[in-house]
């Protein structure tokens, strides 16, 4: 059994290896995974950040120039999720291939994880390694969802202030505009502003996003070049802003949202594809499917 004491000294010492093994018992689903969480408290004050986009927006070198600036006074922590490889079901284009410079800072852990095939852009572990992160010691995380455009919108339900990043350099972005994944936004990044149609693709973003918001909160469309480090300042500010304006209002939605999908996923833990194939094939044989009275069994 893992304990929290044990966690937080792995992260004051910058010794990894215990909360890496705690994470992957988390993610595997082995042996006691579900009564470590229960053992924990979580600092519910620790943000969560999540930076989404479509893919080849700059989202990894954007994290990392985060990272570098903020473990300059800060323990951070990255959950970067990864499309799965379908040999090993592991993660493919690791962190350790996009963030490189950022490994042997102290300050910093970076993990992987896999989707495993869900949806959204995230992990269905990516809620509950985040808060063992949180139960750790870390005084701020960072989530990359995968990168798989208008479907990402998951991370808002997870983070408490979604960072969309987008760049000026195809049609595809206009899409994005127009699609759900604008609409998670508490944050928009237009990267790679040293390119010429930046300006006005920046004020096509402030035009369809002035009315988006329900609150106080003014969602800001920040320009960065991050492979220059420009605009990471303003991004870091407008991060720590939108914490002090939303956190506590937004905390009990966000954490009964939080709450919402660990049921879900544990309600479909049980459930195996080759069960149901057999169902199917059970009730083929007889008089016909009826997917709503199959789906009885599993709904009791």
């Amino acid at each position: 059994m893992f304990t929290q004491e044990e966690l937080i000294q792995s992260v004051q010492s910058a010794n990894y290896k215990k909360l890496a093994q705690c994470l992957s018992v988390i993610e595997n689903n082995e042996k006691d995974w579900k009564g470590i969480l229960k053992s924990f408290s979580f600092d519910q004050n620790v943000p969560i950040i999540g930076i989404t986009g479509p893919p080849g927006a700059g989202k990894s070198t954007i994290i990392s120039a985060l990272i570098k600036k903020l473990s300059l006074t800060m323990k951070v922590a990255v959950l970067a999720v990864d499309p799965t490889s379908p040999f090993t079901q592991g993660s493919l284009l690791g962190d350790r291939v996009r963030m490189m410079s950022q490994h042997n800072n102290k300050n910093i852990y970076i993990r992987s994880l896999a989707t495993r095939g869900a949806l959204g852009g995230l992990s269905n572990k990516t809620l509950e390694m985040s808060d063992v992160l949180r139960a750790s010691g870390f005084d701020i995380i960072i989530i990359e969802t995968v990168g798989v455009g208008q479907s990402e919108v998951e991370i808002a339900a997870l983070a408490d202030t979604s960072v969309v990043v987008l760049v000026p350099e195809s049609g595809d972005e206009v899409q994005m505009i127009k699609s759900g994944i604008i609409e998670i936004a508490d944050i928009v990044v237009v990267n790679k502003a040293d390119r010429p149609e930046a300006k006005r693709f920046r004020a096509t973003v402030l035009e369809n996003i002035k009315n988006k918001t329900n609150s106080s909160w003014s969602i800001p469309a920040i320009e960065t070049i991050a492979t220059k480090d420009e605009g990471i300042d303003e991004l870091i500010e407008a991060i720590q802003s939108h914490q002090k304006a939303e956190m506590e209002n937004q905390k009990t939605i966000l954490l009964a949202q939080q709450l919402y999908h660990h049921i879900s996923h544990h309600r479909m833990d049980d459930l195996s594809m080759k069960e149901l194939v057999n169902e199917i094939d059970k009730a083929r044989g007889k008089n016909g499917v009826n997917i709503y009275l199959l789906a009885e069994k599993y709904l009791k």
